[in-house]
């Protein structure tokens, strides 16, 4: 039985196929092919296969749709033409039959109209739903349906009398909705609103019409013409189908009533309406609510009742403004004025008249009307004081930026500030405001006294302009949103010392977190807020606000000291207040009372002593006026000298910095004090003058036994600083300065940094000995030295100094060294030391000619024991054999050591020792390649006793390996003084410089030898073994005196060459 019915409905299938591909051929019929798809459709359900069944239907629909869609493109088939005939019954959707079979014969004859093809497809459709128990998708498909009819019957043009489509719309809604509650118990439809509210609202939108159309809305009720239209959308609904003609609620009769009288309409769509509503709330679509709440409106504004209508436009109003809809707002706003100037509600009206003014979405036309209407009302309330109505700002205008004149925003007490602020009018024609006036909040911060002009300046932008958000949103945020915190951190410092004194956090947009919400049902700009009554404030009349930007300026001169912030902005047109409640960002300026103050600072990074510096004076008046006869007493110091010239004038400035006067300086000059004659300058005026001063330079030492400065107390104290460079010596001078508005000196330190380094080097070349000065450079001038001069500050005249420097003068460069030598010759053994002076003078290399004479720079040292003791010599011999070194292989080194002296007085020391024919001393000799080129085998030091006497010599021997090819340094050979362990005044030596000893003594009374057989080499360090017990004392070492033992090796090399084995060579460039 399957296997027949699906050959059978396969067959059909293919037979209807095969007929819908020829609905491109001429006389093909939609109607023909709608019966052959029918039938399959009816199989289906006779079958109870409602699914397929409703398949067929909807492909029946989808194609009717498409055709009628291409109708409306130009392509449009000759079938179509039977359904465009005029209609003439709008009886609605028929959905209690499961079958109408009157309109299936009017397809069938091809005598159907639009709407009876889509009612009766629609009916079928929801049969099959209803069978299929999905009745909400039989309410959502029935919107769609009424809405593409509406489409549908304007494509084909079909003609169709005013008002018989809603009849039709409104029979097709209410038809829906009964038959779905018949097939639903309650629990059912009230869970499922959201899909029948539609269906709802799309009634009461069609009965709204009717109403209208009907004349049943209007205040005198229909005419006559009204009512023969109505008779006629009567008759076109025919007689009540049997079906319904029992049913009390049928939808013809609710139309029937509806359009039978005013009151009638009126109960059936404040019911309808106030359904709509409620169902559109209990679903959360607040907006289509107030869509619906709007259509109320105007019909109770077309009913003569505004204080109903408003309700209903207030809500509209507030749902629109929290979710920023601007072309939504702009229109319930219009509504809104209407029906407050019905009611009589002035203040409101021209608050809404103000908005809608300055609406953009307004045409130019409707924005001068309100215009129009505010400005009315001012001039006929302008002689008649009362009550002041209070608008929002923004309406008027818009504010864009704040200008501060000084641009500081910092004005002393008694000063003029202005401020230009710039307006943008939001009307359409020019508005003449009487006055303009920006309220003032005055605050006294702590320690507000002790800040100066500087101090503010330095915390306010340097522009001196504030700028407001250049188009911020006409529509306030959502209610749920607040704004973010403006949280910032506050450093208050001392103006004296710039110490920290305080610090926090502060929220600058406070005012904004702390406002009072609004209660009213409207989310309108608060008309309460009214201007701040008798704070202090800025004021600007008779200004005239044109279309676009606008300057205002105010001025005002500063009373009393503190900071004064800018709260609000009013203008005033007659009765009418604009008012700006909050500036935001923060605009405000300070006014100051400074005190007197003295500030000096060189002209430089650094002042150098020795040579004529500038030293700029700023004295700021504050509060105090300079009358003749002040003046400045500077206590003089003994190391710095105050510079007067003819030429020392001073300037005058005001408190903006702008160059008043200027006026030459008087400075006289005694013993113990300096005068200076300030000029005649008026409160709050800066007075500066530049002044030279020269720190004399004082007298650096080097010690006995090294080059380090020492003080000199008599003119400063040395100390180094970052500040004055890198091993800059630097010397503070304290000036004590008596001002004439204030009975407590002024101490002010300069300092004053050495712009040279000296140091002395002994140098040796045998027995004769030079004298080397180094003078470096530390500043960044470059100097002319001259007269370079060292003498013996002794009473011996056995040593003479000669100079091998002859050029009188040198160019010294910044950061360069200069070196003096001098050679020593003295004509008594041993010579005695020397205290020597070393001087220079010097003046800066871009100034030839100076106005002062310069003190020159002194150097002094002393120099002792400074002949020759002891001679060192070492040779180096290849092996026997060879006539070159090679590297690999032992070669001889010979160190030879030679008394030059009788025993002297420098010789007496616990080392001495007495013996039957001369006296010796023990010493230590060390060989060290510090560069690694050579490797010690055997002993590298040891003890020698060497006789005292003149041309003593005592020689060592020991073997070297090289390590590399080519020509190599010799090693360094060290000799010092070897003292007994008892010896206070002998230095720590490591072991291993101790340890290690030479087999070979000239002396058979050397005590003690010490042995290693440790070999040196690259890295290589020592081991301290001793065999003696630990704790017991050790010899130590003393080193000789600078020029006491000449190396006459210094500076030698001998050439080892490679191995001829070697695969690598390497080779030691020095």
């Amino acid at each position: 039985m399957i296997f027949v019915i699906n050959r059978v409905t396969g067959k059909f299938e293919d037979d209807m196929r095969t007929l819908r591909e020829k609905r491109t051929e001429p006389g093909w019929s939609f109607c023909e092919y709608f019966m052959v798809q029918e039938e399959l459709a009816f199989v289906f359900e006779m079958l109870q296969q409602f699914e397929d069944a409703l398949v067929q239907y909807d492909e029946l629909d989808a194609l009717f749709s498409q055709y009628v869609v291409n109708f409306g493109a130009g392509d449009g088939a000759n079938w179509l033409t039977f359904f465009c005939q005029p209609v003439k019954s709008w009886n609605g959707l028929i959905l209690r039959k499961p079958i109408d079979m009157e309109k299936r014969e009017l397809i069938q004859r091809r005598e159907a109209t639009l709407l009876d093809l889509r009612s009766y497809l629609f009916s079928r459709q929801c049969t099959l739903l209803l069978f299929l128990q999905r009745p909400w998708e039989v309410a959502q498909r029935a919107l769609e349906l009424l809405h593409s009819c509406v489409q549908e019957l304007q494509l084909l043009e079909v003609s169709v009398p005013p008002g018989a489509l809603d009849c039709w719309v409104f029979l097709s809604c209410l038809e829906v909705l009964q038959r779905i509650e018949g097939c639903c118990d309650r629990a059912q439809i009230d869970s499922n609103i959201a899909h029948t509210v539609g269906l709802w609202s799309y009634a009461t939108e069609k009965l709204k019409a009717l109403g209208y159309l009907c004349g049943l809305v209007s205040e005198k009720g229909p005419t006559s013409e009204d009512l023969n239209r109505t008779v006629d959308l009567l008759a076109g609904l025919g007689a009540e189908r049997p079906e319904t003609a029992n049913t009390a609620q049928s939808p013809y009769k609710k139309l029937k009533e509806a359009l039978s009288s005013v009151e009638a309409f009126e109960k059936h769509y404040l019911d309808l309406s106030h359904a709509t509503i409620e169902m559109y709330t209990s679903i959360g679509r607040i907006r289509s609510a107030k869509f619906v709440g709007k259509d109320l409106a105007e019909f109770y504004m077309r009913k003569k009742s505004p204080q109903k209508a408003e309700v209903y436009l207030q809500g509209a109003l507030k749902t629109y403004l929290a979710e920023g809809w601007a072309l939504p707002i702009t229109h319930t706003r219009k509504q809104l004025a209407e029906c407050q100037k019905h009611l009589g509600q002035i203040e409101n009206y021209l608050q809404t008249s103000s908005l809608l003014a300055s609406d953009c979405h307004l045409p130019e036309e409707e924005r001068r009307h309100f215009c129009q209407e505010i400005l009315s009302f001012a001039s006929q309330q302008a002689n008649s004081p009362g009550h002041k109505i209070v608008l929002p700002m923004q309406s008027l205008a818009q504010l864009r930026t704040l200008h501060f004149d000084p641009p500081s925003a910092v004005v002393h007490v008694g000063g003029t500030l202005s401020i230009a602020v710039t307006l943008w009018s939001h009307m359409p024609i020019p508005v003449s405001v009487e006055q303009m006036a920006v309220s003032v909040h005055f605050s006294l911060e702590k320690n507000s006294y002790r800040k100066t002009a500087e101090w503010l300046t330095r915390h306010k932008a340097p522009s001196g302009t504030v700028t407001f958000p250049h188009e911020p949103s006409r529509l306030p945020a959502p209610q749920d949103s607040s704004p973010a915190l403006e949280l910032h951190a506050m450093f208050e410092r001392s103006p004296s010392d710039n110490s920290l004194n305080t610090t926090g956090i502060i929220c600058k947009n406070v005012h904004m977190l702390l406002r009072r919400q609004e209660s009213s049902s409207s989310l309108e700009m608060p008309s309460g807020t009214a201007p701040e009554d008798g704070a202090p404030g800025l004021k600007c009349g008779g200004v005239t606000l044109q279309p676009g930007a606008n300057t205002v300026t105010f001025r005002t001169q500063a009373r009393e000291p503190g900071t004064y912030t800018l709260r609000q902005l009013c203008a005033s047109v007659g009765p009418l207040c604009f008012v700006l409640p909050h500036m935001y960002p923060i605009a405000q300026y300070d006014v100051y009372s400074q005190e007197p103050q003295l500030h000096v600072e060189p002209l430089t990074d650094s002042l150098l002593a020795g040579i004529p510096q500038k030293v700029k004076f700023t004295v700021t008046t504050g509060h105090y006026t300079i009358k003749n006869g002040d003046s400045l007493q500077l206590s003089n110091v003994e190391a710095m000298l105050i510079l007067c010239h003819t030429e020392n004038r001073a300037v005058i400035y005001s408190n903006t910095r702008e160059k008043s006067s200027s006026t030459s300086l008087r400075i006289q000059s005694s013993e113990k004090v300096t005068s200076i004659s300030l000029p005649v300058a008026p409160a709050y005026h800066v007075v500066e003058f530049e002044l030279e001063v020269l720190s004399l330079p004082s007298t650096p030492a080097a010690s006995r036994d090294s080059d380090k400065l020492v003080t000199n107390e008599s003119h400063g104290k040395y100390k180094e600083t970052q500040k004055a460079g890198p091993g800059m010596v630097t010397m503070d001078h304290k000036l004590s300065i008596d001002c004439p508005w204030s009975i407590y000196s002024t101490v002010i330190a300069l300092t004053f940094c050495v712009p040279f380094r000296t140091s002395h080097t002994l140098l040796s070349a045998g027995t004769r000995k030079y004298i080397q000065v180094c003078v470096q450079n530390l500043s960044e001038l470059d100097f002319q030295l001259s007269d370079s001069h060292l003498v013996n500050l002794g009473d011996s005249t056995d040593v003479q100094l000669m100079p091998l420097n002859t050029q009188p003068r040198q160019h010294m460069h910044s950061k360069q060294s200069v070196f003096f030598v001098w050679e020593l010759k003295w004509t008594r053994e041993p010579p005695p030391p020397l205290h020597c002076r070393f001087s220079f003078g010097f003046f800066p290399a871009s100034e030839e000619e100076l106005s002062v004479s310069l003190k020159p720079y002194t150097y002094e040292f002393q120099v002792d024991n400074f002949f020759t003791l002891y001679s060192v010599r070492a040779e180096i011999l290849p092996p026997v054999g060879m006539e070159y070194c090679k590297t690999g292989a032992l070669c001889s080194l010979e160190v030879s050591i030679t008394r030059l002296a009788d025993l002297l007085e420098v010789d007496k020391d616990e080392a001495l020792t007495e013996s039957e024919e001369y006296y010796t001393t023990k010493l230590m000799y060390e060989v060290v390649d510090n560069s690694s080129n050579w490797a010690v085998c055997g002993k590298s030091s040891g003890v020698v006793c060497m006789p005292l006497a003149a041309r003593a010599t005592h020689r060592v021997r020991m073997e070297l390996m090289p390590l590399f090819a080519g020509y190599l340094p010799f090693p360094n050979v060290r000799l010092f003084k070897y003292l007994p362990h008892h010896s206070a005044h002998s230095l720590q030596l490591d072991a291993d410089s101790w340890i290690e000893n030479d087999s070979l003594a000239v002396d058979k009374h050397v005590d003690d030898p010490l042995e290693s057989g440790s070999v040196r080499s690259r890295g290589s360090t020592h081991s301290s073994s001793s065999a003696e017990p630990r704790g017991l004392p050790m010899p130590r070492l003393q080193a000789f005196p600078a020029g006491q033992v000449f190396n006459a090796s210094t500076g030698l090399q001998v050439l080892v060459i490679p191995s001829k084995d070697d695969h690598v060579l390497e080779v030691s460039v020095t």
